[in-house]
């Protein structure tokens, strides 16, 4: 059986990202070849872009035109579905060999359209089996029988001919090559559906991970800017303060000028009298008058009255008292400044990451009264029915959120005015929440800022932190920075900074936490309000 072969272009011509033949193929800088649409999808709407293929990395987005040799040998493909395969002549043609297009599996030889006609009139011959013309027609054969191999013996994976169901495979479940052949390309056709998803979604991933480096890269920039404004503004200070304090140092050189001035001025009229009083002396110790002599002397024997200018003095050095307290008035003022600014502009960006949290009720402790839109807790004094849940809390006067988070970082605020007691953070996942005191730690995987007795504030680190806060919180900020290990409480309507617990190690799924508390007495308290998040204006 005479044949001629090719190398198969179908993988060549396959795009890597829909698995498919090249539609409208463009070539990456790096060599490699995508359908334009798909390579146009896996690239975000920024400059920095790679290879899907290499990863190699383009500091600016390509500009692809569409490969034209290639889209033509493609298009020829198409045009030529068996470009590439092998072809196989008929067994029974002359000189000039036709190409075949039948197989039979019973004469086994292959037919041209001319010597196949009596494969498809004669009644004999009608009954014989014809494939599509193959080459290697030995692995259609039984070696052992010489008959097709019509048949599949399921219990033995293989292909059998009608003898050996006759034989050894006589009790077997042999069924027909086509039933069989019809369920294994159902299964190729979902495994190539599962294997294209599985494409579909790592290019997806591509494309997260292009995403979150894009916007971290937009994230760095505005922190940069905000860090260029902070030190601004603190450099601005500086030279405030710095300014303030020349002068009020040229003040200060003046007024002892001024001093000096009038003290030089009071010096010389006392020497001129004194130089006065000796002339006197002078005349009154060489005169003949007896009786003036005696008329004047008491008058001139007396010391005249001058000032001690022993204890008189003006101090050459500056005021070292006054340049310190000037220095702590500029360590204050730099200190406020820094704290203000960092506040302000903290807040501001951690705003950014706000998220939308509800109070889930199978956590809620029994007394705790929840809103129909779960965004209020309170406590209600009477412990209500409901159902056992273990994700309850059910000594602690506690909820948390439906929402859990374990990556990334979010935000949200929470309204306490007119309460005197409240507990707020995040908690991890396993927390305890069957005892009657929950270990307020970071250790137990608690990380929360508690205000107790209506003015005392608690940072609860593994030993308790008093906190000194300039100004009633009506409205508190929490943000959280898993990668980081960060959870940072805000005071919203003064924009300034309450607590951070840093450099911590985060595990498990965090859950927002709140405890409403109550009243002096067991009264009932004002509720825990989730609100909106309302950024910062400039």
């Amino acid at each position: 059986m005479a044949s001629s072969s090719g190398p198969s272009l179908n993988e060549e011509l396959q795009c890597s990202i829909c698995m498919e033949v090249f539609n409208d193929p463009v070539t990456t800088p790096c060599g490699h070849n995508f359908c334009r649409t798909c390579l146009s999808k896996s690239w975000p709407k920024s400059q920095t872009c790679f290879c899907p293929l290499c990863n190699e990395k383009y500091s600016r987005r390509p500009k692809l035109k569409i490969n034209t040799t290639l889209r033509e040998v493609v298009q020829h493909f198409k045009e030529k579905p068996n470009l590439g395969e092998s072809e196989v002549f008929c067994d029974y043609c002359g000189e000039r060999k036709q190409k075949a297009v039948k197989t039979c599996l019973t004469c086994q030889s292959s037919y041209c359209d001319s010597h196949l006609k009596p494969h498809l009139s004669v009644p004999c011959l009608k009954k014989h089996i014809l494939i599509n013309a193959v080459e290697n027609l030995e692995d259609y054969i039984c070696q052992k029988h010489k008959r097709p191999l019509d048949l599949f013996c399921r219990d033995d994976q293989t292909c059998v001919c009608l003898s050996c169901t006759e034989g050894e495979h006589r009790t077997h479940n042999n069924v027909p090559i086509e039933e069989e052949s019809r369920k294994k390309k159902a299964r190729l056709v979902q495994t190539q559906t599962d294997v294209h998803q599985m494409v579909q979604d790592r290019m997806k991933k591509i494309q997260e991970i292009q995403h979150s480096v894009e916007l971290r890269k937009r994230n760095t920039e505005e922190e940069r800017s905000s860090s260029v404004e902070l030190f601004t503004d603190l450099i601005r200070s500086i030279k405030k303060c710095q300014s303030e304090q020349l002068k009020m140092m040229e003040k200060q050189q003046k007024a002892a000028e001024k001093q000096a001035e009038d003290l030089i001025k009071e010096i010389h009229q006392e020497i001129t009298e004194l130089k006065r009083r000796n002339t006197k002396l002078e005349q009154l110790s060489h005169t003949e008058d007896h009786l003036h002599l005696i008329q004047m002397s008491s008058s001139l024997y007396t010391r005249p009255h001058t000032k001690n200018w022993t204890e008189i003095r003006i101090d050459s050095d500056v005021n070292v008292n006054s340049l310190f307290i000037a220095l702590i008035q500029l360590k204050k003022t730099l200190d406020e400044t820094l704290d203000e600014e960092i506040s302000q502009t903290g807040l501001k960006f951690v705003q950014k990451f706000a998220v939308d949290v509800t109070l889930d009720p199978d956590t809620a402790d029994p007394r705790l009264i929840l809103s129909d839109d779960g965004k209020q807790v309170s406590y209600g004094g009477i412990e209500q029915d409901v159902p056992e849940n273990p994700k309850r809390f059910d000594k602690s006067y506690s909820v948390l959120a439906k929402q859990g988070f374990s990556s990334g970082r979010f935000y949200y605020e929470v309204q306490v005015k007119g309460k005197i007691q409240w507990d707020l953070g995040v908690v991890r996942e396993s927390i305890n929440r069957k005892e009657e005191d929950i270990a307020l730690s970071p250790e137990d995987g608690v990380w929360t800022v508690i205000l107790m007795n209506e003015n005392q504030y608690i940072a609860c680190e593994s030993t308790f932190v008093s906190l000194s806060l300039r100004e009633t919180p009506e409205k508190v900020g929490v943000f959280v920075d898993y990668e980081e290990g960060l959870v940072s409480f805000y005071d919203v309507e003064s924009r300034s900074h309450i607590y951070s617990f840093t450099g911590q190690t985060f595990t498990e799924k965090l859950y927002p936490f709140f405890g409403p508390w109550f009243n002096d007495e067991g009264k009932k308290s004002n509720p825990l309000i989730i609100t909106p998040v309302s950024p910062l204006m400039d």
